[in-house]
């Protein structure tokens, strides 16, 4: 691929923002096309806010797109897709919360994920290629839960195995899986649905 067809990776953080260690900032120090969904600065729980936050960034990319997205950034995605229709390759969608369930201490409460626009978890396909990657020991979700949301969304799912929620706190850092995927993702259109078939 020539720089002109390399698609932009956006990355989609979740609720933690920016953290210099995680996988997300070091894919983005490391492929040559990125853009990360800046943090916000007032209503950091608000879904809406963190949706036009996502299109502001997709809406300023030319060209092919692959969304890389963690935790809660899968939400948003998610939700984005259902509201969007903006020409996207393909997203990466690394483990997704289970919003529906209580989530551990140090996490919003269901009631304040309502409130704020989270729930009910979108069940639809999305209308462009996923991989959805999922951990045996992810304390946000079990992976019955994140297989079932693959499936609806029209996800290939992919069991990562025991790499708790992907962040720092569960040792990464790096994760080198990730730069495959998202070359995966970048292929023409046809070449990444006969791949994920």
């Amino acid at each position: 691929m020539n720089n002109a067809e390399t698609p932009t990776a956006v990355i989609v953080p979740g609720l933690r923002g920016h953290v210099a260690e995680h996988w997300q900032t070091r894919l983005a120090d490391t492929l040559p096309n990125a853009r990360t969904v800046p943090p916000l600065e007032h209503d950091e729980l608000s879904l809406d806010a963190r949706v036009a936050a996502l299109d502001h960034v997709v809406s300023e990319v030319s060209g092919p797109i692959v969304l890389v997205a963690h935790s809660a950034g899968v939400m948003i995605t998610v939700h984005w897709a259902q509201r969007h229709s903006r020409p996207i390759r393909g997203a990466l969608l690394a483990t997704p919360p289970d919003f529906e369930s209580p989530l551990p201490d140090g996490y919003p409460r269901p009631g304040e994920l309502r409130d704020n626009g989270w729930l009910p978890t979108p069940r639809e396909p999305l209308p462009f290629p996923s991989i959805v990657a999922a951990s045996t020991n992810d304390p946000l979700a079990r992976l019955a839960r994140v297989a079932e949301l693959a499936r609806e969304w029209g996800s290939r799912l992919v069991d990562l195995g025991a790499v708790g929620h992907l962040n720092p706190a569960s040792g990464y850092g790096p994760w080198p899986a990730a730069e495959e995927f998202v070359r995966e993702l970048g292929r023409p259109d046809e070449d990444i649905v006969n791949a994920l078939a």
